[in-house]
């Protein structure tokens, strides 16, 4: 689904992705795993098109995509719900959701989308009326996730979906996640914590400064005691 090979990413002059690989089958729920300012959230705006690759390649599907724009990447059908639960305040939880309906069209219909979209997270049926700007962090989060979806995506990039959350919410948010990899999209989720990694995903990598330093599954990850002392608490708000 999504092939990812020796990756080099610069910003602003400085280099913050090192020969990263990363894979993600169909159907597989994947967890890249690092401190803060490691550069998870660099990865996933690079495969978005946000970031243009020193060298590396990234194929999804077996299409190149190292070179396409963001609208394109949406449009082949990569999903992504950034860390910050950006939503647009102005419109409401419908509106948010329908977006990306309008924007790419799919074998499934709009209604079937939508619908999925709630079933995910029913708890927004409430709110479906409710602007962007009346949501707390938990409702914004779901709402993200949930636009996303219904893109009608083969994958779904999650950045941090639990990070800052209530310790209430976050059952909520794990839950929905469980619901879309049992619909057979493949996932890949970022997270600063090994602790937060799903119980249920198949494969995680390690990144520490730009480098994948672990890959393997998260029993593995979690026997290491390096790794566990390494992603194992609380990051930092704040990176790239």
């Amino acid at each position: 689904m999504l092939a990812i090979k020796d990756l080099r990413v610069d910003i602003e002059g400085s280099e913050i992705l090192r020969r990263v690989s990363i894979d993600v089958g169909a159907a597989e729920l994947v967890c890249l795993v690092g401190r803060n300012g490691a550069g998870k959230s660099t990865t996933f705006r690079t495969i978005m098109g946000q970031y243009r690759p020193r060298s590396g390649s990234m194929h999804f599907a077996g299409r190149d995509i190292s070179r396409l724009r963001p609208f394109e990447v949406a449009r082949l059908g990569i999903g992504f719900a950034p860390e910050e639960s950006e939503v647009f305040g102005d419109l409401t939880v419908a509106e948010n959701i329908y977006l990306p309906i309008w924007t790419r069209q799919t074998e499934r219909a709009a209604a079937e989308r939508e619908a999925l979209a709630y079933r995910v997270f029913p708890n927004l049926e409430r709110y479906r009326l409710r602007g962007g700007q009346q949501l707390s962090g938990g409702e914004r989060k779901m709402v993200s996730i949930a636009r996303a979806l219904a893109l009608d995506p083969k994958l779904l990039l999650l950045d941090e979906p639990t990070e800052g959350l209530s310790p209430t919410i976050v059952p909520s948010i794990v839950q929905g996640i469980a619901s879309i990899r049992k619909l057979g999209r493949a996932v890949l989720i970022a997270e600063s914590n090994l602790n937060h990694v799903p119980d249920f995903a198949d494969r995680l990598y390690v990144l520490e400064r730009g480098e994948i330093i672990f890959s393997g599954t998260p029993a593995a990850a979690q026997d290491d005691a390096a790794l566990a002392n390494l992603v194992g608490g609380t990051a930092p708000q704040g990176e790239h």
